[in-house]
């Protein structure tokens, strides 16, 4: 039994130190990338869209899919393993991140609200996880990876060419201390913030619960947290903005520009606790704290540490979620809706994803969710918007990762089972 742990520790080890090798290997390229000379990289993937698959999804999940009277659901683009989505504005491109090493952009060539191409965008650079995907109103994207950030001026105008100018804001191995890499909850997540033009970027920590040992470091650098930065180079500005936060995989501003984020709560305490939840900052610094690792999700506390004091440093500063959403439904990514196609009642609202539970006996989730804000700006009533992706039986059709808007004012729900991205439209 010792030499198969010690086996499985030392593989552990090779992992960890491969997936930080993985995306330094390519200093060169982003060296050259950042000094506007090329690369010599081929074109990259295109993903087909006109397929069999694409017809089975119209066929075998679409029909399925359950909504308000008037609304629509098509299949805008095939997209392999379709987490965040970031929006461009002068074009209808979407980007789309993964868990994996790839980073797609969609684009509606001719018009008519489905993607045309899907190509796999800046093949030069050599991606680590990079879920995180997030553009600016003024023409920037962002990609935040598991240990590292780029900024991708003029993505909009570079999409063509296999070499796309990036710069790295944190570069490989800085966001978080390279011992701290791991498999687990290293999908990050980013905004640009409408009040202070920064970028808020968040950290899941890496296990189920961690112990007490973690958190003065974790509380730091803003592992089971977030951080802001500067979104240009110079001085990077880095803060912690929340701390006591498990693993949130989705955060937005809303319109008036406070910053909201969903948090997955804690695996192995029974199907129906802990809650999950959807969080509004009551202020930003470390003198706020969001609740874990002492609470598992809404005022559960956590068998690890059940029989212990909170300590006054947090118990005076704990911010108490806004919504609490079922057990184990993997709330991830939210948008606020601004556009003007859906009726009235949906202006200012949240739309959120339900990835789906990975282990609890009863499966749950697999659907979008909208939680409706009150005349003070406060959560007044969540409920099911989309849901179809399930089974009877359980089974899962799709899992929704992300919900972004369009251009138009229909909104996109990505699906990571599926592989694909989804339109929901109202034509009522």
């Amino acid at each position: 039994m010792k030499k198969i742990m010690s086996l499985i520790a030392s593989l552990f080890v090779l992992v960890l130190w491969s997936a930080g090798a993985f995306a330094a290997g390519d200093e060169e390229n982003i060296a050259k990338l950042s000094s506007f000379k090329k690369t010599d990289t081929k074109p990259g993937i295109i993903v087909p869209q006109d397929t069999k698959f694409a017809a089975n999804v119209k066929k075998n999940i679409l029909p399925k899919v359950n909504m308000p009277a008037g609304f629509k659901i098509s299949l805008f683009a095939v997209v392999p393993d379709a987490r965040h989505m970031a929006v461009a504005r002068n074009k209808t491109t979407v980007w789309i991140g993964t868990r994996k090493d790839k980073v797609w952009q969609a684009t509606d060539r001719d018009m008519d609200d489905v993607a045309d191409t899907v190509e796999q965008f800046s093949p030069s650079v050599n991606f680590d996880i990079p879920n995180g995907v997030c553009f600016s109103d003024d023409g920037h994207l962002y990609i935040a990876e598991r240990n590292r950030v780029i900024w991708f001026p003029a993505a909009e105008f570079f999409m063509e060419s296999p070499d796309t100018v990036a710069i790295p804001l944190i570069p490989q191995g800085e966001l978080i201390p390279p011992e701290e890499e791991s498999y687990n909850h290293s999908a990050r997540v980013c905004a640009v913030s409408p009040k202070d033009n920064k970028l808020y970027i968040s950290m899941g920590q890496p296990f189920n619960v961690a112990g007490p040992e973690k958190y003065p470091l974790y509380d730091q650098v803003g592992i089971g947290g977030m951080i802001r930065i500067n979104r240009f180079p110079g001085e990077l500005g880095r803060e912690v903005v929340a701390i006591g936060i498990r693993n949130s995989v989705g955060h937005a501003f809303a319109p008036d520009g406070t910053l909201w984020f969903t948090d997955n709560q804690v695996d192995g305490m029974g199907d129906e606790t802990p809650p999950g939840e959807i969080n509004k900052v009551c202020g930003l610094g470390p003198d706020v704290w969001y609740g874990h690792p002492y609470y598992g999700g809404g005022n559960v506390r956590t068998n690890e540490y059940k029989g212990k004091t909170i300590p006054q440093a947090y118990k005076s500063k704990y911010c108490k979620p806004q919504v609490e959403t079922i057990a184990h439904a993997a709330d991830l990514g939210m948008m606020f809706y601004t556009g003007n196609q859906f009726p009235k009642k949906y202006n200012g609202a949240i739309f959120s994803a339900q990835h789906g539970s990975w282990n609890a006996v009863k499966p749950r989730g697999a659907r979008v969710m909208v939680t409706y804000l009150d005349s003070a700006g406060n959560a007044a009533k969540t409920e099911v918007f989309a849901d179809g992706w399930m089974t009877e039986m359980g089974t899962y059709l799709g899992r929704p990762v992300d919900v972004q808007q369009y251009f138009d004012g229909s909104i996109l729900v990505s699906d990571d089972k599926a592989g694909v991205i989804y339109r929901i439209s109202y034509e009522g």
